[in-house]
């Protein structure tokens, strides 16, 4: 193949790759004309690409900052400092098309040198205002998780601490109960926003060792039992192999994990729960003497959650049909099951409630 033919090849190739971009691309030349457009820069702009071609870039892309200034002449690649190589993504106002997020590239024909090319990024602002919905949201959740325990702590210290001596010892001992309690649940809504922003920028951290699932299992129902289980509605039922059920893992993950479901159980289901720890073997049953992976469900007799419903469980926030939650519980049994290399699922329980089971990887063998 010759030089030629392979430029022509390689031209080729750096078009195809240009209109299969997600993003929106202007190039303008040295002369201010648009010179390429790509087809969702096409779209964003609500024109035909052959119509944007050879236009001023000015009129073609009439971008104008927070201040209704025009950008072209707020930013002026061709003038202005001579080391500028561009500017990050800001968000303007392309008229009549709404708000865009804007990226520039200056290319100039030597370092300091004019700028011969300025490549525009485009992108539509959908993604960014999904982010900005999700934070609004997070933020009036922690304000609403926050109110009431907050009030409860301060009503009842102020009260402690301005009429100490009109109460006996026992109306003393329970609002420092109370109190006590409402600052574990503020912790534990802080912790569950630190994780959630760890498993979110992938900084979670596991300190993996051999533990014993079953022991973890037990010592979680009895905790929630201890904490104020309605023995009236609930009942816990416990199904768990003889000795030790090793699970490679870290222990107060694994404990945040059951104590998420089992708390979701209680909260949102009804009559008895069932909590199960099994041996699962190969799941292709082709190696019977392949080490188990370990499984444990969690199931009640409430109403248990539809199939339709099956995908969002696990999303961050999601409530369901009843609310009193963070919602951030599932999502972060989620995250910390798979972090492990584990996988997690809900269906419908024999009972006929929700039925949620997740694996774990056995640790190693201690023979071997």
């Amino acid at each position: 193949m010759s030089t030629s033919d392979r430029a022509r090849e390689a031209s080729r190739d750096a078009a195809v790759v240009l209109d299969s971009l997600p993003d929106g691309v202007v190039v303008v030349g040295p002369d201010r004309r648009v010179e390429v457009v790509n087809p969702r820069a096409a779209q964003l702009l609500g024109r035909r690409a052959e119509d944007v071609v050879g236009t001023p870039v000015a009129e073609a892309l009439p971008l104008l900052d927070t201040a209704g200034h025009r950008w072209w002449d707020v930013v002026d690649p061709w003038g202005g400092l001579d080391i500028r190589t561009g500017h990050r993504e800001r968000m303007l106002l392309l008229p009549g098309r709404g708000r865009v997020l804007v990226t520039m590239s200056f290319v100039r024909e030597a370092p300091r040198g004019a700028v011969v090319r300025v490549v525009v990024a485009l992108r539509d602002t959908d993604a960014r205002r999904r982010a900005d919905a999700e934070t609004s949201e997070l933020i009036s959740l922690v304000a609403h998780e926050l109110r009431a325990p907050l009030a409860s702590v301060k009503g009842f210290s102020t009260t402690l601490l301005r009429r100490w001596d009109r109460f006996t010892d026992a109306q003393k001992h329970l609002m420092i109960e109370t109190i006590e309690a409402d600052a574990d649940r503020l912790a534990r809504l802080i912790h569950e926003l630190l994780d959630v922003s760890r498993l979110d920028t992938s900084h979670l951290r596991l300190e993996r060792r051999r533990v014993d699932l079953v022991a973890i299992v037990r010592r979680c129902v009895a905790r929630l039992v201890a904490t104020g289980l309605d023995e009236d509605r609930f009942d816990v039922r416990i199904d768990v192999p003889d000795g030790e059920a090793g699970a490679w893992a870290d222990a107060d993950r694994l404990d945040q994990v059951v104590t998420n479901l089992l708390e979701n159980a209680v909260r949102h289901g009804a009559g008895t729960v069932h909590v199960r720890v099994a041996a699962d073997r190969a799941e292709d049953g082709t190696s019977p003497t392949a080490p188990p992976r370990w499984v444990v469900s969690v199931a009640d007799e409430g109403e248990g959650v539809r199939p339709e419903h099956y995908a969002r469980v696990f999303s961050k926030f999601w409530h369901g049909s009843r609310r009193g939650s963070t919602g951030l519980g599932l999502y972060l049994v989620r995250g910390l099951v798979e972090a492990h290399g584990g996988s997690v699922s809900v269906d419908r329980a024999p009972e006929g409630g929700a039925l949620f089971r997740f694996t774990l990887p056995a640790a190693p063998d201690r023979s071997r």
